[in-house]
């Protein structure tokens, strides 16, 4: 078992679950890249990078979700 903490919560996927990239887990867990703000490990990463940053067993992620509003 793969295991990341997903906004400080742990977040457990099997073998042939586990998402390899930041844009994979983003699909896994149902969010449109474009709808949030990715942190990982304490970094922040921009959306055009989400494909290309590698995920590894115990990584801490942060998602903040953008809301619109006036």
């Amino acid at each position: 078992m793969t295991s990341f903490q997903i906004n400080g919560q742990p977040r457990r996927f099997a073998p042939e679950e586990t998402p390899s990239t930041l844009a994979a887990l983003l699909q896994k867990l149902g969010v449109a890249p474009a709808t949030v703000v990715a942190e990982v490990d304490g970094r922040i990463v921009s959306a055009d990078q989400f494909a290309s940053t590698p995920l590894s067993d115990g990584q801490a992620i942060e998602l903040i979700k953008l809301v619109g509003g006036g």
